[in-house]
């Protein structure tokens, strides 16, 4: 480790208290950094993605066998259900039902099996219309697939404990305390925060939406910018749960890192819908109409978001129509089950996706990070990076010691 340092300053200072932050926080503590520091800019952890999504553990058969998100994903998924063994979290391995509904998407969901099977998954399974019956009564469709390693848990929960087990093992939580600047001392880093500037030999930037201007504070341009994706979810009614039993999904866009508006049943076996992905206006406003003058200005003056628009200018449009009508979006969950009425439909709270988009407008779809002078930048980790949490803890330890 560079630099000689006092009492008061840390070894490592991570950004961002959510999932892919603490989990690094831990990792580095497990491979023997002592002084570990985690900034987090809100009044506690979870506020914004960790806490605001589906609440599903991805089983990995969306993904690319070479990339990173393939590799974590499975790797994390293990180890998030053995943290939430030794954690006291509940979860349950439920399974999920992909659903083609029209003839185009057969060879679609052809190729999503084919991935499973290269991505290590077991058990996964193509079913006829009667068979996709058998397991979600009120599913229809042209055909399905099984996905038995896909389960659900309450992600808010593994982020408070992952931050009481950071602590115990001797790293530090500090919350309320927003980055505001990043001073490269020569034989350290100053973080200049709204509270006291911490010190450290190394910064590792896990700010989620924040992360581009986090990395532009210290000196490096990251090549994409955060576009905020605004997901908005409805839960059915208690009398619709009975509609749905575990997981039901769309066939995905394979153009797109999104998956569809699909059907949950939560950990607490409730039965959220969701989410859509419309441009959001602010970075941390989850209302329809929230605003930021500051947000609104980053994406506008980007050329890569202007790309990106001429692109899918149409999806986007659906996308913003959805989410203004409740009956279109229930003719969309109607797709995989008939019976859902738009009165089964009551709101519940939104999501913001950090979704980085290059100059040329494409929506970065892998895990993306980047070195900078003694510090790491997570710059891209949308789903399935809750479910891969753990994982990507580990490798951002493994680049932050072979670093220093």
């Amino acid at each position: 480790m560079t630099g000689n340092f006092a009492a008061s300053r840390y070894q490592v200072a991570v950004i961002g208290g959510g999932l892919v932050g603490l989990a690094t926080a831990r990792a580095l503590l497990a491979a023997g950094r002592r002084k570990v520091i985690v900034l987090e800019a809100e009044t506690d952890v979870a506020r914004h993605q960790s806490g605001r999504n589906s609440g599903v553990i991805h089983s990995g058969i969306y993904y690319k066998p070479s990339s990173l998100k393939a590799k974590l994903c499975a790797e994390g998924r293990r180890e998030l259900e053995s943290f939430c063994d030794q954690r006291g979290i509940a979860y349950k391995r439920c399974g999920k039902l992909i659903v083609a509904t029209e003839d185009a998407e057969l060879g679609r969901l052809d190729e999503l099996e084919a991935r499973g099977r290269a991505n290590g998954l077991t058990g996964v399974r193509r079913l006829g219309a009667e068979e996709m019956r058998e397991i979600e009564p009120h599913v229809r469709g042209k055909a399905g697939l099984l996905v038995p390693e896909t389960g659900v848990v309450d992600f808010a929960e593994i982020t408070r404990e992952l931050a009481v087990e950071v602590q115990e093992c001797g790293g530090e939580l500090a919350t309320d305390r927003g980055v505001l600047g990043v001073v490269n001392n020569g034989d350290g880093v100053t973080v200049e925060t709204a509270g006291n500037p911490v010190h450290a030999a190394q910064i590792i930037n896990c700010a989620g939406l924040q992360s581009d201007r986090v990395a532009r504070l210290c000196g490096l341009e990251p090549g994409v910018r955060i576009i905020p994706f605004r997901g908005l979810y409805y839960l059915l009614k208690s009398e619709s749960r009975c509609l749905v039993r575990s997981l039901i999904y769309p066939v995905p866009d394979p153009r797109l890192p999104f998956l569809g508006v699909h059907l949950t049943r939560t950990i607490d076996g409730k039965v959220k819908a969701g989410p859509n992905a419309v441009l959001a206006l602010s970075r941390d406003g989850y209302e329809l109409w929230s605003f930021s003058l500051r947000d609104t200005s980053a994406v506008l003056t980007y050329p890569g978001f202007w790309r990106m628009a001429m692109r899918w200018w149409r999806v986007g449009a659906g996308e913003v129509w959805r989410s203004l009508s409740r009956a279109d979006y229930a003719r969309s969950l109607r797709r995989l089950v008939p019976e859902v009425r738009t009165e089964d439909l009551e709101p519940l709270r939104g999501g913001i996706r950090a979704q980085a988009v290059d100059r040329r407008g494409r929506l970065v779809d892998d895990f993306h990070i980047e070195r900078g002078e003694r510090a790491i930048h997570v710059l891209n980790a949308p789903s399935p990076a809750g479910t891969a949490s753990l994982a990507i803890g580990r490798a951002i330890a493994a680049m932050a010691i072979e670093q220093a």
